[in-house]
């Protein structure tokens, strides 16, 4: 009886030493990931800020494919909010509690475990990356683990900041696929024979090799815009490329970055930017809706279309481009628009 005595206080004794090891115990916690994504705030925020989008790169699909998620009415704002039931993941909702557009998210997150309900905090941080047109993405949570999560996470094999830490990254990185892929997203359609009604112009020329073509468009653009401000002049439509000559063999092209004017303007002596007139034309219309780096399928297609359709393109008018969005107001590339124009001679059935 006196051995069973002593083992009893003995356990008691460890008992009582356990619990007062994991009641002292910090059981704050601060868990963030960030990642860098070759994307702009605004394209990212826009697909992390609806509750629905996040199944398609949430770190616990892959642990649960079955989880079941439940949307409230609201799904993207301030108090937005979802829940879910999983046999692997355990219960939980999510409300968010403070939304800054492209800039932060705040939220609360709720865990029903067997232990207890658990609340922390979740938080979101869309920053400027160092390299033009990225952003730093940081996902974090906060909060104070209770005397029972402290106890089950000292017996895992895997801390629980280190469990969170992995999650959050896997989930950023799920996210950057998710939304690269997004930005890729592109369509053409040809539109047909269509009436380009001409008119004036501002703008200046040079030769490039095709590849650098985007690369001193921006530049082109830039100056005959400060050219017309400085001057006073007003815009009377979109910009838009003409190209004057293509070289295949030697992968060069001469073009010309133009912005329509309503009327004739004369320009200094020596000016790299000037006037000039389109004649109106008949021109197959092909539409591209994505990034820049897609016209030469939109190309593909257009010339397709003339085979096709026994079409001749024009002898001396220029193909050009119509940039219809303007990309300092469209974040996605997904959703520029590009007009294609190909003169062509008119059909006798259509004189």
């Amino acid at each position: 009886m006196k051995i069973l005595k002593y083992l009893f206080f003995l356990l008691l004794i460890v008992v009582i030493g356990g619990a007062i090891y994991f009641a002292t115990k910090d059981g704050s916690f601060d868990v963030a990931e960030t990642k860098t994504i070759d994307a702009p705030a605004e394209v990212i925020y826009n697909n992390v800020k609806d509750f629905k989008n996040w199944e398609d790169w949430g770190p616990w699909m892959s642990e649960d494919p079955d989880m079941e998620i439940t949307y409230a009415e609201k799904t993207e704002g301030e108090g937005a909010s979802y829940s879910w039931t999983s046999d692997v993941m355990g219960d939980g909702a999510m409300r968010n509690t403070k939304v800054i557009p492209n800039k932060e998210i705040e939220q609360i997150i709720v865990f029903n475990t067997p232990l207890g309900d658990s609340e922390s905090d979740v938080y979101w941080k869309f920053e400027e990356g160092e390299a033009a047109g990225t952003t730093d993405v940081t996902w974090g949570m906060k909060g104070e683990q209770s005397f029972l999560e402290k106890v089950f996470m000292s017996f895992q094999s895997e801390d629980f900041e280190t469990t969170l830490r992995t999650m959050y990254g896997n989930g950023l990185t799920n996210l950057d696929k998710v939304v690269t892929e997004t930005m890729k997203v592109f369509s053409v359609n040809v539109d047909g024979l269509a009436q380009h009604g001409g008119g004036y112009y501002m703008y200046n020329t040079t030769s490039a090799k095709q590849s650098d073509i985007g690369m001193k468009m921006g530049d082109m653009m830039g100056q005959v815009m400060g050219f017309m401000q400085a001057n006073n002049i007003q815009t009377a439509g979109m910009p838009f490329t003409i190209y004057n000559n293509i070289d295949d063999n030697n992968g060069s092209v001469i073009f010309s970055a133009c912005i329509p004017v309503r009327d004739r303007v004369i320009t200094p002596e020596g000016s790299t930017v000037v006037c000039g007139f389109m004649e109106p034309v008949t021109a197959l219309k092909t539409t591209l809706k994505g990034n820049y780096d897609n016209l030469s399928a939109a190309y593909t297609k257009a010339q397709e279309y003339m085979a096709q359709n026994n079409l001749t393109p024009h002898p001396t008018a220029n193909m050009f481009e119509v940039y219809v969005t303007d990309p300092g107001d469209i974040p996605n590339p997904a959703n520029y628009v590009t007009e294609v124009y190909i003169p062509v001679l008119v059909p006798a059935e259509n004189q």
